[in-house]
C-alpha cells in the first residue's frame, strides 16, 4: 500500500507493548496503574492503525512466560483482558475491526476461553482492520504445537514426511491465514524480541523506540512507520531498481 510519503505502508504491523511497569515506577505509581494506562494506549493504537491504513495489527499482550509474574499482577492482567473484551467489543465491531486471538488456549480458564471465542465470533464477518491479540502466546510454543500437528498428520498418513516444507509448517501456525509482519515495533527501549513471532518475523523490519508503551501515541507510531519507509527491503537479494520486484531468497 502506498503512503504518499516516500514509501509503502506495511500491511502488517506487530508491536511488543513493553514498559507499563517501569512507566508507573518512574512516576511513583503502582504497576497496576501502568497496565491501566497501557490499555488506553492499546485502544489509541488500534484507532491509529485504522487511520494510518494498516491492514493487520498484532499486539503482544500476554506471553506464556508472563504466568511467572506475581499472582496478584497476573490476576489484574486477566481482569484487564476481560474488561477490554466486555467494554470494547461493541465499539470494535462497530468500527469494522475483526478480532483474532493467537496463542495457546489449552490452559485458559473456561470463562476466559468463552470470552475469547465470543470476541472472535462476533467480529468474524468484519472486513476492516484485523486486530490479532497475542495472548498466552510464545513463539516457541506455537512452533512446537505446529510441529506436533504435522507429526500427527504424518503418523496418520495425511502428510508425506518428505513433502513437509515451510508452507506446511506455516499452515499450522496460529497466524496461518495472516500475512507475515513487515514491521515489528518494541517500546520502552528494550532491543530483544522476547519469543514473539519468531517464524513470521524472519524478514520483518524492527524499530526499537525508547517510548514507554503508555506514552505510545500517534506521533510515535508515525515515527516508526517513517523509519520503516526508509529501509531497503532486499530479502536476501540485491538492491532493486524502482518498478522491479525482488523474490524471497
Amino acid at each position: 500500500m502506498s503512503s504518499g510519503q516516500g514509501g509503502p505502508t506495511p500491511t502488517h504491523v506487530a508491536i511488543i507493548m513493553d514498559g507499563n511497569g517501569r512507566w508507573a515506577q518512574m512516576r511513583g505509581l503502582p504497576r497496576q496503574e501502568g497496565h491501566r494506562r497501557g490499555l488506553e494506549a492499546l485502544r489509541r493504537t488500534v484507532r491509529n492503525a485504522s487511520d494510518l491504513g494498516i491492514g493487520v495489527l498484532t499486539l503482544y499482550s500476554f506471553s506464556t512466560e508472563n504466568w511467572r509474574r506475581p499472582q496478584a499482577e497476573v490476576s489484574f492482567l486477566m481482569g484487564l483482558l476481560r474488561h477490554f473484551v466486555e467494554k470494547d467489543l461493541a465499539e470494535l465491531s462497530a468500527a469494522n475491526v475483526q478480532v483474532r486471538i493467537i496463542g495457546s488456549r489449552q490452559d485458559l480458564a473456561p470463562d476466559l476461553r468463552r470470552l475469547v471465542e465470543h470476541a472472535e465470533a462476533r467480529t468474524r464477518g468484519n472486513t476492516g482492520l484485523i486486530l490479532a491479540i497475542a495472548f498466552n502466546y510464545g513463539a516457541r510454543d506455537e512452533i512446537v504445537r505446529a510441529a506436533r500437528a504435522l507429526a500427527a498428520d504424518a503418523a496418520a498418513g495425511r502428510v508425506e514426511p518428505r513433502a513437509i516444507d515451510e508452507a506446511a509448517l506455516s499452515a499450522r501456525l496460529d497466524t496461518h491465514d495472516l500475512p507475515d509482519p513487515e514491521l515489528v515495533i518494541r517500546t520502552s527501549g528494550e532491543t530483544r524480541i522476547s519469543n514473539f513471532l519468531l517464524w513470521q518475523a524472519a524478514y520483518a523490519e524492527f524499530v526499537f523506540t525508547p517510548v514507554m508503551w503508555p506514552d505510545f501515541d500517534r506521533a510515535a507510531f508515525e515515527d516508526a512507520l517513517a523509519q520503516y519507509r526508509q529501509r531497503e527491503r532486499r530479502f536476501g537479494g540485491l538492491s532493486t531498481p524502482p518498478g522491479r520486484s525482488v523474490g524471497v531468497a
